[in-house]
């Protein structure tokens, strides 16, 4: 078996990383430093201009209702819960029109999967939305997609036309978490498999439409099924092609079922790291300000990252947790600029909207 530095050396050197090789890395004591080391050299030259970019947009939650009902989730609510709620247009509208007052350019609409949501509630949505702002739609996970599939009757491809011809853009990875169906019984049982959220994503693909690929990992995963997700990822990527970026955030435990303890700082940045190397078709890595805060999200931009994320004027799936951090365009420019970096404001395709 090949020592961890020369695993290092493959992969500088353009040589892919096999599931062993890659599990072999994650759970070595001493390959911490060798894994930044080599994701930095790496991210230099996928990024040989120093840019670190992020977006101006804003989570929108249309409802907290949802069937699945996952473990991990202290998010979702049943449909008689007092504090369940469906936003109509009107509320979403005047989100978006926050946004576009605060510079935003794109909004990334998700939400439970409520019983008594249709395909028509969706396209509606959407065609309402771009009829009155030109802004980017980035929104609907995979599980919401097949949601719309079983209400409708109809396929998924013929859903991903549908909304596609009514104005969405892009489609974010929620709905990932491990790509393994072993720990998809454990912490999301009710949620759709591992198979099916590939689907998805390919059917998008294959529309021309792109996407994000997430994972939300330090739960019941083990190190081999962590490093088989980014295979996973990146067999599809050879494909199609189609996935613009990789963002890997910790699981956050308080208030859930699932319950356990967090991932540590350490942890998420020796796995974002470790992405950084198996996922060499990908251009794009996310570091997760929202679940890690801004120090450690500024330390990931030398792991590996070259973006980081959105600003989120409003988030509220992770602040079900209990932990909350925020932060503004000013306090992501001074983070980019302190470590070092090119500050640049985004849209989700990547295209770089102003530098700053």
């Amino acid at each position: 078996m090949p020592t961890d530095l020369e695993l290092i050396e493959k992969a500088i050197s353009g040589g892919r990383l096999e599931l062993d090789e890659a599990v072999q890395l994650l759970a070595s004591k001493d390959s911490f430093l060798f894994l930044a080391q080599a994701a930095n050299v790496i991210r230099e030259k996928l990024h040989p201009d120093d840019v670190v970019t992020f977006v101006i947009d804003r989570n929108i939650n249309y409802t907290n209702v949802c069937l699945c009902k996952c473990k991990f989730c202290a998010f979702w609510k049943d449909e008689g819960d007092k504090d369940a709620y469906v936003l109509d247009k009107e509320q979403i509208f005047k989100k978006i029109e926050e946004t576009i007052a605060a510079g935003g350019t794109a909004v990334l609409i998700q939400g439970g999967l409520s019983p008594k949501l249709g395909l028509d509630y969706y396209l509606d949505l959407v065609k309402s939305i771009k009829e009155r702002y030109d802004i980017h739609i980035h929104s609907f996970s995979p599980p919401e997609i097949v949601h719309m599939a079983l209400k409708s009757g109809l396929s998924v491809e013929e859903v991903l036309i549908k909304l596609k011809e009514a104005g969405l853009d892009s489609i974010p990875g929620g709905g990932a978490e491990i790509l393994v169906d072993r720990v998809r019984k454990i912490i999301s049982p009710n949620k759709i498999s591992w198979k099916e959220w590939m689907y998805v994503m390919e059917c998008a693909h294959k529309l021309g439409m792109k996407t994000t690929a997430t994972m939300m990992f330090g739960h019941v995963e083990t190190y081999e099924e962590r490093v088989l997700h980014m295979i996973r990822i990146r067999e599809l990527q050879d494909k199609t092609e189609g996935f613009t970026a990789f963002i890997p955030w910790t699981f956050q435990p308080k208030n859930t079922e699932l319950g356990g303890k967090e991932a540590g700082s350490v942890e998420y940045l020796k796995t974002l790291a470790l992405s950084r190397l198996v996922l060499d078709n990908i251009k794009n890595i996310q570091a997760s300000w929202v679940t890690q805060g801004m120090k450690v999200a500024a330390v990931a931009l030398s792991f590996g990252a070259n973006d980081l994320g959105s600003t989120m004027l409003e988030e509220n799936v992770v602040r079900a947790t209990g932990v909350i951090n925020r932060t503004s365009v000013d306090e992501m420019v001074y983070c980019i600029k302190n470590a070092g970096f090119k500050p640049a404001q985004r849209m989700p395709s990547y295209g770089i909207v102003k530098y700053l």
